[in-house]
């Protein structure tokens, strides 16, 4: 795969994607995709959403944190970066996809960069404060999209549409 600026993210029917920097659902299958989507790629976030989840780095892909905030440093496998630009400089000086995971202003942010966007839908209505931004979808075509079924573990049905340029 040549390395590409994918947005990857979960909103439910009303574009809803976050409550206090989390994620409003639980759904495991939809985290293991996301998981086996980004393993060996890199991650780029803003501080609010890096807060919530507990300034941790997910295991196998690089972080990149967009923020303005000094007290974020530099170590094994976190970048801080304070513009689209730094990011887009550290984009193109490796050879990982850069997937692009929120928060809004963020996804807002890096519009006008991405070469695919994947998204699920969570087929319910939750309440939250983030709402993932209206975005020109125009040059994107669907090339896919696959539906999962509410189980024992997932509480909800939800699909996964990945889209391209």
């Amino acid at each position: 795969m040549t390395k590409q600026i994918v947005a990857i993210w979960a909103e439910d029917e009303t574009h809803l994607i976050g409550t206090d920097g989390r994620l409003p659902w639980r759904l495991p299958k939809e985290l293991q995709h996301f998981k086996q989507t980004t393993m060996g790629h890199a991650l780029l976030m803003g501080r609010v959403t890096f807060d919530g989840m507990n300034r941790r780095t997910l295991p196998g892909r690089d972080t990149l944190i967009l923020t303005r905030n000094a007290d974020i440093k530099n170590k094994e496998n976190l970048h801080v970066v304070h513009s689209v630009a730094e990011a887009l400089e550290w984009f193109e000086r490796q050879n990982k996809s850069l997937f692009i995971v929120g928060g809004a202003s963020v996804y807002k942010a890096f519009a006008g960069h991405y070469d695919a966007l994947i998204k699920t839908t969570v087929h319910g209505r939750f309440t939250g404060d983030t709402y993932f931004p209206e975005l020109d979808l125009s040059d994107f075509y669907q090339v896919s999209q696959t539906f999962y079924e509410k189980d024992d573990n997932n509480a909800y049905d939800f699909s996964v549409t990945v889209l391209e340029k």
